[in-house]
């Protein structure tokens, strides 16, 4: 199972990118898991979490969270701004399981 999460600032958008996510997931009957939250609560989640996905307008966060998330072998990116904007869970899904995998 690859556990992912999503965060931006206060993870509503983030909160709806993760059920379309979750959709695409269980048609395609793949075994991840996929949950959103605010960044204030990304620590709390470190050792539970495979791939974190920063909202697109966070991009500039992703070194950050990489060397907070890095004891825990968390892949830390951000989601691509178009994917993002279409709602297109599908896509970001395919991303980060790609990302999971890319050694």
């Amino acid at each position: 199972m690859i556990r992912i999460l999503l965060a931006c600032g206060i993870g509503a958008s983030t909160g709806f990118m993760a059920a379309n996510m979750r959709k695409a997931a269980k048609a395609q009957k793949l075994d991840v898991s996929i949950h959103a939250v605010s960044k204030s609560q990304v620590s709390d989640y470190a050792d539970k979490i495979d791939v974190l996905l920063l909202g697109p307008h966070f991009s500039a966060e992703v070194p950050e969270y990489r060397e907070m998330l890095k004891e825990h072998n968390v892949k830390v990116t951000s989601i691509d701004p178009d994917s993002y904007g279409a709602l297109d869970g599908e896509s970001i899904l395919q991303d980060a399981i790609d990302f999971y995998h890319a050694g």
